[in-house]
């Protein structure tokens, strides 16, 4: 990224400079047979619905594994997580942290567009769930950002709103990897005050990953 445009997303947040390494690699066999067979699920009737699944996007081995909802329109249009609006802010968001969206990986709860980007049926996330737990245990990541209320709940098996799950480093898996809540984009463009407390959660997982790394 050019300095001064980093400097002015640095500046606009009130933050300190940050980098991190991707472990960049080819992805292997297993995740592309995954990509695959998600292209062609018709585990529930949203296949009956979207225009194409929505697998993720970024860096298969990167250490920050951001998982939000479920795809927008213009997801469902491109195939791709957190495009438009919501995507730009959060791509922001990113690169604050000194990371570029192809250094992570961005995935959704589930890989389809809900009709009228209603909030997913439990027996849809039953069904779309596995494919996620499948993308975790290959990527392995460092950190997981649980960005909005779906995403968060279903990850912690919990019903708790996200205002009480945000603020600390929960765990995930057997693994025990750290887990930070936060707003959604899409929240924060409607409520332009939380935004600040986005970017707390942020240092929060930075200041997880960190210590993972030290540990």
């Amino acid at each position: 990224m050019d300095p001064a445009r980093r400097a002015h997303y640095l500046d606009a947040l009130g933050i300190d400079a940050y980098r991190s390494r991707s472990r960049r690699k080819a992805p292997d066999a297993s995740w592309e047979a995954l990509r695959s067979e998600v292209a062609v699920c018709v585990k529930c009737r949203l296949c009956e619905t979207r225009t194409q699944t929505v697998f993720g996007v970024g860096d298969p081995h990167a250490r920050w594994l951001i998982v939000g909802e479920a795809p927008g329109a213009e997801e469902d249009r491109r195939g791709e997580p957190f495009v438009g609006r919501a995507g730009q802010l959060l791509d922001s968001m990113l690169r604050a942290l000194g990371l570029a969206r192809d250094t992570v990986f961005i995935a959704n709860i589930l890989k389809c567009r809900p009709p009228g980007n209603r909030d997913p049926k439990p027996e849809e996330i039953a069904a779309c769930l596995p494919y996620l737990m499948r993308q975790i245990a290959s990527i392995a990541p460092d950190i997981i950002l649980a960005v909005g209320r779906i995403s968060a709940q279903t990850l912690l098996g919990t019903d708790v709103p996200v205002a009480r799950l945000r603020g600390r480093v929960h765990q995930f898996g057997p693994s025990g990897t750290p887990l930070v809540v936060t707003y959604h984009p899409a929240y924060l463009l409607r409520s332009p005050g939380e935004k600040r407390k986005a970017w707390e959660d942020l240092k929060l997982a930075r200041s997880a990953i960190d210590g993972r790394r030290a540990g």
